[in-house]
């Protein structure tokens, strides 16, 4: 068995470890999850969603204590931990305030006597990492409890910390035991929960590998999925972008959580050599002044990786990269102190053929590329397997708006860094995954959308 524990990435310390539950716990927990079902399902629209948005309130109320345990566990800079509490609190209440809106019957327009009801599914499996514990947790139990349905969150084994304080929230908000559970289980306990039908649908957050295992198992058990896999983000500078605010929202998005965010700015892609040039100086410049340290500190703007392995895959990565012809302009090694830290690094002249080109860098790594127009810009953002998230800065927002509809990914942000908020969707294509969380198409994934017509 393996323990879920608290680790300070600030220092590389052991601080609390959990101990995996047993299979009769596992599927106690899947029977309650169930039998509340039952009941809970047929409770009114306006007491679940009062029940998600005290949740809210709660959060807030404890806001200082909860982003403590973000940047305990993760390592995440400590304002940051603290606008994940805030936009997690922001996504409760959104729920909670347009459930009736989003789940009321509808008319059919085309057929008088057709209505379209809005029913729950049952127990929902969702397996969530590391980098969000709040928010990723948010954007699910949300809109599935105001819709009706009860979730089981399987969390990541580093923020252990945090899976029990959310549990908490929703206890303390009048949850009833079941509509809301924290499971610490082993990877066979979760098969084993995926394959039992009781459980109705499953959402997962990671890897393309552990996507790709979670989709087989559910597909061969009837039974819906949506995943987020992450993604290789291109941005692309626009010939008539400001260069100096297409470079600061580009670090930002590179650099925000340390890089460890799955809709960061991974590619940056400028048109023009000498803009090229120019973009690379201002970016080196960013980078230059982030100031590693402990992640408390309010003045750190350098904060670690989440973990061991986070620092040695990453870094083993540039080498490869390197290998195979790429170049180191900036960073690529660890930083010589306590923790789990890696110098902010930018890499370029990186070829089709190189494994970098590929891959996702989930860390301070960015990936440069300066090509002669804009065709090519378009054509080297779609060269991924990856189809998440994608940003373009331009002076023409027309122009701007009309690339990013050639761009093959599931959001684009223009003229700013990455952007979250309750009330837009979230989900990518191609290996990104596919479905959405947020927004009134996060509410619609696990729900009967039931025809009802009278004679």
């Amino acid at each position: 068995m393996r323990n879920y524990e608290t680790i300070n990435p600030t220092t590389g310390q052991l601080v609390q470890q959990f101990p995996e539950i047993s299979d009769k716990e596992a599927y106690a927990a899947l029977d309650k999850a169930q039998s509340q079902f039952e009941e809970w399902r047929f409770r009114s629209v306006e007491e679940r969603a009062l029940v998600v948005g005290r949740a809210a309130t709660i959060m807030r109320k404890n806001a200082d204590h909860l982003a403590s345990l973000i940047t305990l566990e993760m390592g995440k800079l400590i304002a940051e931990s603290r606008a994940e509490v805030e936009l997690s609190a922001a996504i409760l209440e959104y729920y909670a305030t347009h459930a009736k809106q989003f789940l009321q019957t509808q008319p059919v327009p085309e057929a008088p006597n057709c209505v379209l009801t809005t029913e729950p599914l049952g127990v929902i499996l969702a397996i969530e990492p590391w980098n969000f514990p709040y928010y990723q947790l948010a954007r699910v139990a949300g809109p599935q409890i105001v819709a009706g349905n009860v979730v089981i969150f399987k969390g990541a084994r580093n923020v252990p910390q945090c899976a029990l304080a959310f549990a908490r929230i929703f206890e303390e908000a009048g949850t009833p035991e079941g509509v809301y559970t924290n499971l610490f289980c082993s990877f066979d306990q979760l098969h084993a929960l995926i394959k039992d039908f009781r459980v109705r649908g499953v959402t997962l957050t990671g890897s393309e590998k552990a996507g790709a295992t979670v989709a087989e198992q559910a597909g061969r058990n009837l039974k819906k999925v949506v995943l987020e896999l992450g993604g290789s983000d291109p941005v692309i500078v626009l010939e008539d972008a400001n260069l100096e605010d297409a470079i600061a929202h580009g670090a930002e998005g590179r650099m925000q959580v340390t890089g460890q965010e799955c809709v960061a700015s991974k590619r940056l892609i400028v048109i023009g050599k000498e803009r090229g040039r120019l973009f690379l100086k201002g970016l080196i410049d960013a980078f230059s002044i982030l100031k590693a340290g402990d992640p408390t500190d309010e003045s750190t703007t350098l904060g670690p990786l989440s973990s061991e392995r986070a620092v040695t895959d990453l870094l083993k990565q540039v080498e490869v990269a390197k290998a195979h012809g790429a170049r180191v302009v900036m960073g690529g090694k660890r930083i010589d102190r306590p923790g789990f830290y890696m110098e902010p690094t930018i890499v370029t002249d990186i070829t089709a053929e190189n494994p970098l080109f590929q891959e996702e860098t989930f860390g301070p790594v960015a990936s440069f590329y300066v090509v002669d127009n804009e065709e090519q810009a378009i054509a080297l953002a779609n060269a991924t397997t990856f189809g998440l998230g994608a940003g373009v800065f331009g002076g023409d927002i027309a122009h701007a708006q009309a690339v990013a509809a050639k761009i093959d990914c599931g959001m684009v942000f223009i003229n700013s860094a990455p952007a979250l908020g309750p009330a837009l969707p979230f989900g990518g294509v191609k290996n990104s995954g596919f479905g959405r969380e947020l927004g009134e198409l996060g509410i619609g994934e696990f729900v009967n959308r039931k025809l009802i017509r009278t004679a």
